[in-house]
């Protein structure tokens, strides 16, 4: 089932099964569930008001082949924000909580410009992570990841950065990129502390804020993103790690934060 698809069916009734493909390990996809729960949030706040930054708790796993809902309580709407709240709820539990941010465009004598785009080689000069049946998790059949820094999973490489090109892959909707395809492109890649590790390891996503610069850029899900993330901690089995994804042409697109959790 392509992302495409899940996106049009939460739209229609906020009550879905995540596929097996869309699976990680015993849980279905965070990028795909963030995703979810932004598309019913959205339904729920005026047009003219985009998405500036969700704030996510995955609480517990999303299991595939499970129904789950998303709901969603607008808890204010000033005269430019509104702040909502995502529940993803299964077997009675919530599983994943989102706050989200949705303000309108406002004059403002302030403007700052981006850093610029880190530099990095094309992404037909990248290796690629390959989708590997048993081997690698289920939904990288959707989302393709070349590396351009840094080192793969499980490969010793202690380098304080990761990142490469990204964009869907298979038998992809072409149709404009919207804040739930982001979702999924910045979610897609491992938890950076991971190519720190020689063997395999459990590790994932504890909590995750990201913000959108809007409005957002003319992309098409055929198009690469470039990514990049820069562990600023680890300890303790936890890492914090900052991200940013930018276009191809280097404009910024996503600016992430995530705390991660590693099992060795």
């Amino acid at each position: 089932m392509r992302f495409s698809d899940l996106l049009e069916a939460v739209r229609r009734q906020p009550e879905l099964t995540i596929p097996a493909e869309w699976g990680q390990g015993r849980a279905s996809f965070g990028g795909l569930v963030a995703a979810l729960q932004y598309e019913a949030m959205r339904a729920k706040v005026p047009a003219d008001r985009p998405v500036r930054s969700l704030a996510i708790t995955f609480v517990g796993p999303v299991e595939p082949q499970v129904p789950v809902s998303f709901e969603v309580d607008v808890l204010r709407e000033g005269k430019a924000v509104s702040q909502v709240l995502g529940r993803a709820m299964q077997n009675g539990q919530v599983v994943t909580i989102v706050q989200g941010s949705f303000g309108a465009s406002r004059p403002s004598e302030v403007a700052v410009a981006a850093y610029p785009a880190a530099e990095m080689k094309h992404w037909d000069e990248c290796q690629e992570l390959p989708y590997i049946k048993g081997v690698t998790p289920e939904f990288m059949r959707h989302l393709s990841m070349r590396w351009s820094v840094g080192g793969m999973p499980f490969t010793g490489n202690t380098s304080r950065q990761m990142g490469g090109w990204v964009r869907l892959r298979g038998d992809v909707k072409e149709e404009p990129v919207n804040e739930a395809h982001l979702l999924a492109l910045v979610d897609a890649w491992p938890p950076a502390l991971l190519p720190y590790l020689k063997k395999p390891a459990p590790g994932s996503t504890l909590t995750w804020t990201i913000e959108f610069v809007q409005p957002l850029r003319d992309l098409s899900t055929l198009d690469w993103c470039k990514y990049l993330a820069d562990i600023e901690y680890a300890a303790d089995g936890y890492g914090h790690v900052a991200a940013k994804l930018w276009s191809a042409e280097g404009e910024l697109i996503a600016m992430s934060r995530q705390t991660v959790t590693i099992f060795a």
